[in-house]
């Protein structure tokens, strides 16, 4: 294990030194890959030379103009956009739509790009805590779900990972594999607590709100007052998928320990681009050497690695070894630094709202909401925002969907310091603010509301911030209706 730690943390120092030939490299790479694939041929991939001819010739692809390739890939059709036939797809529902959306996932990429990165979270942790004994024990991993279609494996990334790499997976992780990837979540957090609660468990990785779901049901089981009384040997939890901010002071309540870590990761079912590698710093590492070529959308503008400037907002492409060519993941991050490469997750390219000219974004939402939880001793655990359309004796406004861990010394209060932190951070806020806005309007929806919504419709992640009231009238509608406790309006 340590050869192991060594050779890629001399891999991981080489792109940070070199980043612009490790991405030549990429590109190289899966130009040779892909020339004798459908779309190779359709595009010359075999004739391009440079990332200039790339860009040149090949086109940007977003979901639906991809989607024809997926579908041939879905059938079973070989040597699409990559050699070989795939036969592993991770399905998403996306946060805005409820269509379902089938992202191949190649073997290449699977120990290429997915498990090297988590292989590497456990280099990276190594190397920042050397006296850390987080290998001695296992990692609590709570899985989706997949079922076969076919000679096709589908389903939430996590689980097919699972399912594929299995040695990997009864060496280093726990539940067993038959439980991670049960369908039924209440059933799976029942199976975890029975089968893991003796279990060695020294990190858990997953999306902060599932996780927070189950470690409640694991407190509830075993009557303790907090995870260390259950898994005293717990120090470090991998996270990703949604903002961290509103979860971290509730993981600290349920593990109170300055021994514990919090260590974020960005891994899509698109494939895995970068990880917190230095924790006195709340950015990422862009991983540059998983079999990736990126480039980044600014505005009508494509620009390389190199070509990225810091402080700026930028929508993902990836060119990849799971077959995905100059394609717009949905993704937009700020870059913090170019030497190395470090990013910050900024949101979705369609998760904002703009209705009224205020160019709210989610991390204008996030800040503000953080500062309005310090301010009043509240803990959010889930939230959503959608616009309230302006009509003929009422101005516009925003509602913010809320769910409370703990509730604030004071909603009013909580309103009035969220509608001020907004209009702190965001001056297209406030100037709408002094003319077409009202303050937000603040809905309280009932502890669990949002992980229930989830399941019922079959999401991973709640919409933070939507553009229309699609998502905010159905999870009104389904709160209405819903068995759990009682919401609350103000």
């Amino acid at each position: 294990m340590r050869a192991w730690f060594a050779q890629r943390e001399r891999a991981i120092d080489r792109f940070r030194r070199q980043p612009a030939a490790t991405q030549e490299r990429m590109l190289r790479s899966l130009l040779r890959k892909g020339r004798d694939t459908s779309f190779g041929r359709e595009f010359g991939l075999g004739d391009i030379r440079t990332a200039g001819q790339f860009g040149q010739r090949v086109p940007t692809f977003d979901y639906e103009r991809f989607k024809p390739y997926i579908e041939r890939m879905r059938s079973g059709e070989r040597d699409v956009s990559f050699p070989g036939r795939v036969t592993l797809f991770a399905r998403s529902s996306g946060t805005t739509s409820d269509r379902s959306k089938y992202i191949p996932v190649t073997r290449e990429s699977v120990w290429r790009n997915h498990t090297l990165g988590m292989r590497d979270v456990a280099t990276v942790y190594a190397g920042n805590y050397p006296s850390s004994r987080v290998l001695e024990g296992k990692t609590l991993t709570l899985g989706g779900s997949c079922v076969r279609e076919g000679a096709n494996l589908v389903g939430d990334l996590s689980a097919l990972l699972i399912s594929v790499t299995t040695f990997w997976s009864g060496w280093f992780r726990a539940p067993k594999i038959a439980t991670a990837i049960l369908p039924d979540f209440d059933a799976k957090c029942e199976a975890i607590c029975r089968e893991c609660v003796g279990e060695r468990i020294t990190a858990f990785a997953g999306v902060p709100s599932w996780n927070l779901a189950l470690m409640r049901r694991v407190l509830e089981y075993t009557g303790r007052q907090n995870l260390l009384e259950v898994w005293p040997d717990l120090e470090m939890f991998a996270h990703g998928g949604v903002a961290f901010t509103p979860y971290r002071q509730t993981f600290e309540e349920l593990i109170p320990s300055a021994g514990m870590h919090y260590m974020e990761t960005y891994n899509a079912s698109e494939g895995f681009f970068a990880l917190a590698d230095d924790p006195a710093r709340s950015d990422m590492l862009l991983m540059l050497d998983y079999g990736t070529f990126f480039e980044f959308r600014d505005g009508g503008r494509i620009v390389p690695l190199e070509g990225v400037e810091c402080g700026k907002v930028y929508a993902v492409l990836i060119t990849s070894n799971n077959g995905l060519w100059r394609y717009e993941i949905g993704d937009t991050v700020e870059f913090t630094s170019t030497d190395p490469y470090r990013i910050r997750f900024a949101g979705r390219t369609r998760q904002y709202i703009n209705v009224f000219g205020e160019e709210l974004i989610a991390d204008n939402a996030e800040a503000a909401l953080l500062a309005a939880c310090r301010a009043t001793g509240a803990v959010v655990s889930e939230y959503s925002v959608a616009p309230c359309y302006m009509s003929l004796r009422e101005r516009g406004a925003h509602e913010w969907i809320v769910e409370f861990g703990r509730e604030p010394d004071s909603r009013e209060r909580f309103s009035a310091e969220l509608d001020r932190q907004l209009r702190a951070v965001n001056s297209d806020y406030d100037a709408k603010r002094r003319t077409t806005l009202e303050p937000q309007r603040l809905t309280v929806v009932g502890r669990g509301l949002f992980l229930a919504w989830m399941r019922a419709r079959g999401k991973n992640k709640v919409p933070r911030l939507v553009n229309d009231r699609r998502v905010a009238e159905d999870v009104l509608s389904f709160a209405a209706g819903w068995g759990g406790p009682s919401e609350k309006k103000r």
